[in-house]
C-alpha cells in the first residue's frame, strides 16, 4: 500500500469507528494518526532500500514489526494518562493500522521480530539503494494498472469523501 492508501484507509476506520464510538475523537489526533500511518514507511523504507540496501534490500523491517509498535503504544497510553496528550498513542495507532494494512500477519518473521530470529527476510533485488530511487521516480510518472492500485484508488476517494465532510461540517452546507 502506499500515501493515499495508508492515509486514507486508516482515517476511513477511524471515522467510522468514531461514528459509533464518539469518544474515540477525544484520545486520537487525525494529524497525528496520518503521520503514524506513514510512520513505518517513513523509517523502514529508506533504511532498508537506500541507506542499508545491500544488507536487507527490504523496505519493511524493525519499524513493521510489533517490538516498534507496542512500546510505542505504551508510551501513548503513559502520556495520556499523566498528561492527557494524545500525540503519542495517535502516532500508535496510525502504526498499527499501517501494519494491519500492509499485512504484515503474513511475514510473521517480521512481524514478531526478533521472536522467530534476528534476520529480516531479504527480498531478491539485483539494484542497489540509488536504483531504487530511480525506479520509484520512473514509476511515479508511468500509469500502470497493479495490485497497489486499488487501495490508492481507495484511500483517495475516502480522503475527497472526508474532506467534503469537513467541508461541509465546517462551512455550513448553506454557504458551501
Amino acid at each position: 500500500m502506499l500515501l493515499f492508501g495508508h492515509i486514507g484507509v486508516t482515517l476511513g476506520i477511524f471515522f467510522v469507528i468514531g461514528i459509533f464510538r464518539p469518544r474515540l475523537k477525544t484520545v486520537i489526533d487525525p494529524k497525528y494518526l496520518v503521520i503514524g500511518a506513514l510512520l513505518p514507511d517513513l523509517i523502514d523504507k529508506p533504511l532498508g532500500m537506500i541507506i542499508f540496501a545491500s544488507t536487507f534490500a527490504n523496505g519493511r523491517i524493525i519499524c513493521h514489526t510489533l517490538l516498534f509498535v507496542l512500546p510505542l503504544f505504551l508510551l501513548g497510553l503513559y502520556l495520556y494518562e499523566k498528561k492527557k496528550d494524545i500525540k503519542v498513542l495517535s502516532l500508535a495507532s496510525g502504526s498499527f493500522f499501517h501494519l494491519m494494512e500492509d499485512q504484515m500477519w503474513k511475514t510473521p518473521k517480521t512481524l514478531l521480530w526478533p521472536l522467530l530470529g534476528l534476520q529480516f527476510p531479504k527480498n531478491q533485488v539485483d539494484f542497489n539503494g540509488i536504483e531504487y530511487l530511480t525506479r520509484l521516480f520512473e514509476n511515479s510518472f508511468t500509469f500502470h494498472i497493479s495490485r497497489s492500485s486499488t487501495p490508492e484508488i481507495l484511500g483517495m476517494g475516502i480522503i475527497v469523501i472526508l474532506t467534503l465532510h469537513w467541508l461541509i461540517k465546517e462551512f455550513g452546507q448553506n454557504k458551501f
